[in-house]
């Protein structure tokens, strides 16, 4: 058994020592030591999608979780005269299209199965049908299956209709090498607890000063509101209500060993070679991806039930839970299946022991799995 749990999920996930570490000293709102520490997250969060303050660009730090920080965007930025169209091909997709109904947002829906990723060419024959769509929402990596969707292309199709584009990069920025520029990517959020591997307590969005700007006085929360939150940050380095002190420092923390272990593309090659080693000794095992391997992203993966009628997941999930490794549970409509991210503290040890594991329950639940190659 693990002496520690490690959370093979999309986050929050395994973080290092060091960063829980940093957590241990109070920290005020008002400490210079706090107020620099802020002042060089939002720098280097800039950094780290190779743009600059100096270029035109904002970051944006927003307590509480991911969805905060994604519905402060959608409901700030979104006027009274623009139309949002939502991407959406899984459940991220679809809650962002509930917080456009619920912020009573003009918007509209194109839809893709949770099994497919969003087709450029589908954006673009809308957008030709319906000039009046001037902002446009897609989720990266969308969590729900694990397939990344092709931003780069969708990008250059928003910059041909002079669209807004904002990105859900909830479970990929800082796993994913990612341009903003280059990627015409106007809004772009993520949070606090995922591949930068620090805990949870807020969300950033980086922003093109120019689309940020637009958003004064349009949002529809006091608390959401982005504008008046970079507005704050910007006057004096403080948050308008109680930041998450601690997440905050053990965020630096966390930036300072991305940089260390040699960035963003150090970091996804470790993170495609846990990928790769799972999916070899799955596989091998018997199991089956849910989605085609040329969408599948490296973040997380899902994979299908085994068709033993003996197999029963919540058993699955609490043995190897008692064993000492979390995985996640499916969130698919029309197929049942679980996933395992490869993100986090998790090196490809941990992934050869979390292989073990799961032949060892599956043995003791005297589960047989028929044999799926890669394309089946």
């Amino acid at each position: 058994m693990q002496t520690k749990k490690i959370l093979f999920t999309p986050g929050p996930l395994t973080t290092s020592k060091t960063v829980k570490e940093a957590m241990l000293e109070d920290m005020g709102s008002r400490d210079a030591a706090f107020i620099t520490a802020v002042k060089e997250i939002r720098t280097e969060l800039l950094r780290l999608a190779h743009v600059s303050k100096e270029e035109g660009y904002e970051c944006v730090i927003v307590q509480g979780s991911g969805t905060f920080g994604i519905e402060s965007v959608i409901s700030s930025a979104t006027g009274k005269d623009d139309v949002l169209l939502v991407l959406a091909n899984g459940a991220y997709g679809e809650r962002i299209v509930s917080m456009a109904a619920i912020h009573k947002l003009n918007h509209q829906v194109l839809r893709f199965s949770e099994d497919e990723i969003v087709s450029p060419e589908a954006v673009q024959q809308y957008l030709k049908e319906h000039p009046e769509v001037t902002k446009i929402a897609c989720i990266h990596s969308e969590t729900t299956t694990g397939l990344f969707n092709p931003i780069f292309e969708i990008g250059l199709v928003c910059k041909q209709h002079n669209a807004v584009f904002i990105v859900d990069a909830m479970s990929s920025f800082g796993g994913v090498e990612m341009d903003m520029k280059q990627m015409n990517i106007d809004f772009l959020v993520s949070s606090s607890n995922k591949c930068i591997e620090g805990v949870p307590g807020f969300a950033f969005a980086l922003c093109k000063r120019q689309e940020l700007e637009k958003a004064k006085g349009q949002a529809r929360t006091l608390s959401l509101d982005l504008y008046a939150q970079w507005e704050g940050l910007e006057k004096n380095g403080q948050f308008r209500f109680t930041p998450p002190t601690l997440s905050i420092m053990a965020f630096l923390q966390a930036l300072k060993e991305l940089r260390e272990e040699g960035g963003v593309e150090a970091r996804e090659q470790r993170y495609k070679k846990n990928k790769e080693i799972l999916d070899e000794g799955l596989l091998d095992i018997g199991f089956k991806h849910y989605l085609a391997p040329d969408i599948q992203g490296h973040i997380i993966t899902s994979y299908l039930y085994p068709q033993d009628p003996k197999f029963n997941f919540d058993r699955f999930y609490n043995k190897l839970n008692d064993l000492g490794f979390i995985i996640y549970p499916g969130k698919l409509s029309k197929a049942d299946a679980f996933r395992i991210g490869n993100i986090g503290q998790i090196f490809p040890a941990d992934v050869h022991d979390l292989i073990k594991a799961i032949k060892a329950v599956l043995a003791e639940e005297n589960i047989m799995i028929k044999e799926h190659s890669l394309n089946a």
